[in-house]
């Protein structure tokens, strides 16, 4: 809101895992005017509990909804791409396989062509090189730092 001027007709997409941040943005996005792409590997998609009452959501307030395995469909006119952590807390013996499973979901420079002319990019850090690279991470596209400022003011 603060780099865009508000959220309504923003069309957010995130890259990665089905994780409790996903759920979070699954449930407050149509609620906030803004559409919703997005792309997990197979097996590794949010909550369905989550994602009916998303599906709920954009149909009460008009906004669109993609689920995909594809991160460059997902990418396609976005404002916004957003990633967090493939392996959480109490998943590091899963590593090996969800690095596996989670190759060609890193978000590059290539990944955003497809994106929205004023695309930027969120991750509520500590990344990993493998979830972003570095050109992505530190371009000036990249919002994370002043996100990372807001979320101590809400602390």
């Amino acid at each position: 809101q603060e780099h865009y001027g508000g959220l309504n007709g923003l069309t957010v997409t995130w890259i990665g895992d089905g994780n409790n941040v996903l759920h979070s943005i699954m449930t407050s996005a149509a609620k906030l005017g803004m559409h919703l792409r997005i792309a997990t590997p197979r097996g590794f998609e949010p909550d369905l509990r989550i994602t009916k009452i998303t599906e709920q959501y954009s149909k009460e307030y008009g906004t669109k909804l993609l689920f995909t395995t594809d991160p460059l469909e997902a990418a396609d006119g976005a404002n916004v791409l957003v990633t967090d952590t493939w392996i959480s807390m109490g998943q590091e013996e899963e590593k090996k396989e969800r690095l596996k499973a989670f190759q060609g979901y890193q978000i590059t420079m290539q990944t955003a062509k497809s994106a929205a002319s004023n695309w930027s990019f969120l991750h509520c850090l500590p990344r990993k090189p493998e979830e972003v690279d570095d050109e992505v991470f530190y371009s000036p596209r990249s919002l994370v730092f002043q996100e990372a400022e807001n979320r101590k003011w809400t602390i």
